[in-house]
């Protein structure tokens, strides 16, 4: 079931010691600005829940993972409060990730479009389906990946994150993601996906707790600047969404 509603949809579920979270929008899994803060509380909260051992993140549908920020909402930013308000809606949906005490494993059964390629690099062990192509896009409008930069950099090198940053009009095979490090494992349909995201979490939900959350802590050090930087960036971008370059680019992408 895809969702209608404008401000998309969440949903969460906890069964033994596995906690899902899934995310909708009726335009290709977006997200507004209300839909992102839902994400963040979410994760936040699954995170202090002692009976969770392991995080499944996923999105509605066959179709799209996640394709990035609102356009709706980048048209109706007017000031740079505004803007940079909504940028760090996706800043904190990282660090909401990164802080995790859990892994997360993403599913990621679609394409991916700028924040949607920083979701899956924010989590810490992700699976695709081969019709999971990337792209960062953001400069063909321009703005650019300057809030999910450090997740995606982390994730698959700062060389890999370059070739997707400038090639903005270019996507990436699902396999070249498996290449660089974003997915660990690429599969041919959605039903060997989910058969495997669930093997996977199911074990690592019988690991010892407290291991799995030493083990977090590790594979994340020395990122806890990012609760200042990742603001920061969001200040670049919300400048940056104000500019008439920008403007007229949302507008023709609608015809």
């Amino acid at each position: 079931m895809i969702t209608t509603r404008p401000n998309g949809s969440l949903y969460s579920n906890i069964e033994n010691n596995i906690a899902t979270i899934e995310f909708g929008h009726p335009a290709s899994n977006s997200f507004p600005l209300a839909l992102l803060d839902r994400l963040a509380k979410t994760i936040d909260k699954v995170s202090n829940d002692e009976s969770v051992h392991i995080v499944i993140l996923k999105s509605e549908g066959e179709k799209a993972f996640c394709a990035g920020a609102s356009f709706d909402e980048l048209k109706a930013i007017t000031n740079l409060e505004e803007g940079k308000k909504f940028f760090s809606g996706f800043a904190n949906v990282i660090n909401a990730m990164r802080s995790c005490k859990q892994p997360i494993i993403g599913r990621i059964q679609g394409k991916a479009v700028g924040g949607g390629v920083g979701l899956a690099a924010a989590c810490d062990y992700c699976m695709a389906t081969e019709t999971a192509a990337i792209k960062l896009s953001e400069l063909t409008i321009g703005i650019g990946p300057f809030v999910i930069e450090p997740a995606v950099s982390r994730k698959i090198g700062l060389a890999a994150f370059e070739s997707l940053a400038w090639e903005a009009s270019q996507w990436k095979n699902a396999y070249w993601a498996k290449e660089k490090g974003l997915y660990s494992r690429v599969f041919d349909t959605i039903t060997e996906l989910d058969k495997e995201v669930q093997l996977l979490a199911e074990k690592i939900a019988k690991y010892n707790p407290q291991a799995i959350r030493k083990m977090k802590v590790t594979t994340w050090r020395n990122t806890e600047h990012w609760e200042e930087l990742l603001v920061e960036r969001a200040t670049i971008s919300g400048e940056l969404v104000l500019s008439e370059f920008t403007k007229e680019a949302l507008t023709k992408f609608e015809k």
